[in-house]
């Protein structure tokens, strides 16, 4: 049962709505300065209509301007840190570690946090310390009453097989909640996404990862998500190295939030 401080500030995050649309920005941790986001504060108030911004743990100090204003975007600070993000690299472990904790996490303003969680490991001993960090994410925010969105991102991400990413995320999104997740992000995995929402007792969030080739094709995965239960989209890369992160946003939130065709949406704003 979530605290008093959880409902209200995960009440706050959809302000009402039944999908939200977070924007991620917090690449840096693991791929270094990517396009769209090598100056981040330069361009952190293209992203400003987002319910929620995700962020390293070091950036708001950066980039605290955009979140001043009373209708700001909400905060979302990220804690620990696992090696399979580096895709870069070829991890074929996930390594999983604490960088900041939830206390530090909201002395730097955040109103959420989000903690990972990697399974199915080549050594058992790694699923066993990735838990454990999970689980230690999960008791400090309980201890301050922070919602805590847990990612659920398989070793190998998106270049994971169709049908063995379908059973990872299927299994893990159901292990994140019952260890105490407030919200989950994960992959969209296709036809079959409506078997994890369905199967997940909160709200299950789709993270768009790699850079679609056209902007309209993001646009359809936001919106098979959300008609496949999903309760909102995470998208980074599709939206700050977009033509113009500002006008998709606003079209991702129509798609999201007014549950618009990708079509109808792409017309009006004059994406491709």
């Amino acid at each position: 049962m979530p605290t008093t401080g959880e409902q209200i500030r995960l009440a706050k995050l959809f302000d009402g709505a039944d999908n939200i649309v977070i924007v991620a920005v917090d690449h840096g941790l693991y791929f270094g300065p990517l396009p769209g986001m090598i100056d981040l504060p330069s361009v952190i108030g293209s992203i400003a209509g987002a319910d929620a911004i995700l962020m390293g743990p070091g950036m708001p100090a950066h980039c605290q301007d955009v979140f001043y204003k009373r209708d700001a975007p909400r905060l979302i600070i990220r804690l620990n840190w696992g090696s399979n993000y580096a895709a870069q690299w070829k991890y074929k472990h996930s390594h999983s570690v604490m960088m900041t904790s939830v206390a530090e996490a909201v002395s730097e303003g955040a109103d959420l946090v989000i903690g990972s969680l990697t399974l199915q490991n080549p050594d058992e001993s790694e699923d066993a310390h990735n838990v454990e960090i999970f689980s230690e994410c999960v008791s400090q925010k309980k201890a301050l009453g922070i919602p805590m969105v847990g990612e659920v991102y398989p070793t190998g991400g998106d270049d994971t097989l169709p049908e063995d990413l379908q059973e990872a995320v299927y299994i893990g999104c159901r292990m994140a909640a019952e260890l105490g997740a407030d919200l989950v992000k994960t992959f969209y995995t296709g036809q079959k996404f409506g078997e994890i929402t369905k199967a997940t007792p909160v709200p299950v969030l789709a993270l768009g990862a790699k850079k679609t080739p056209r902007e309209i094709d993001a646009l359809q995965l936001a919106y098979d998500a959300i008609n496949a239960g999903a309760r909102g989209i995470v998208f980074g890369r599709n939206v700050l190295q977009a033509k113009s992160p500002e006008r998709f946003l606003d079209a991702l939130m129509e798609v999201v939030k007014a549950k618009k065709t990708p079509q109808i949406v792409a017309a009006k704003f004059g994406l491709s």
